[in-house]
């Protein structure tokens, strides 16, 4: 049987991390299930999850003036959808949709800032893995604006 806190232990973003941090996250999280084009989280409203993608496919759109939605980023399985939960003001940098039926494992962001709060060592493993994927979504949107704004 598959556990969550085999899922866990298996995905690349928490790939390494101590078993006890394991048992601690596991806690936070929950399988959830999106249907093609429904819209996961809109680009400045709260955002208090994120989601580690098992199966599907999750475009990351902003707006461009003048242009409407781009598309920035396609996340797929294995990848990591969703940062702005871990920074105040908790809010969406990006709008993210399904293309398809996506099951995640989804983790409740405010259970894991208390987590960080109670445990320095776990808030540091989250910060650190955290910064690779913002460093990624900042360079993935660079290339894409100069491509917007380029043509």
């Amino acid at each position: 049987m598959e556990t969550l806190e085999r899922v866990l232990a298996e995905h690349p973003f928490f790939k390494g991390l101590e078993p006890k941090y394991l048992q601690l996250i596991v806690g936070c999280a929950s399988n959830v299930r999106f249907d093609p084009e429904q819209c996961i989280y809109k680009e400045g409203e709260p955002v208090d999850q994120f989601y580690l993608i098992r199966q599907g496919r999750v475009g990351l759109e902003i707006n461009v003036p003048n242009k409407g939605p781009v598309v920035i980023q396609t996340i797929t399985e294995g990848d990591l959808l969703g940062w702005s939960w871990l920074m105040p003001p908790y809010v969406a940098r990006f709008t993210a949709r399904a293309y398809e039926i996506t099951r995640a494992i989804g983790l409740d962001g405010k259970c894991l800032r208390t987590k960080c709060e109670a445990d320095h060592e776990l808030g540091y493993e989250f910060y650190r893995r955290f910064a690779d994927i913002i460093i990624q979504r900042l360079q993935a949107t660079r290339l894409q604006l100069l491509d917007v704004y380029g043509s």
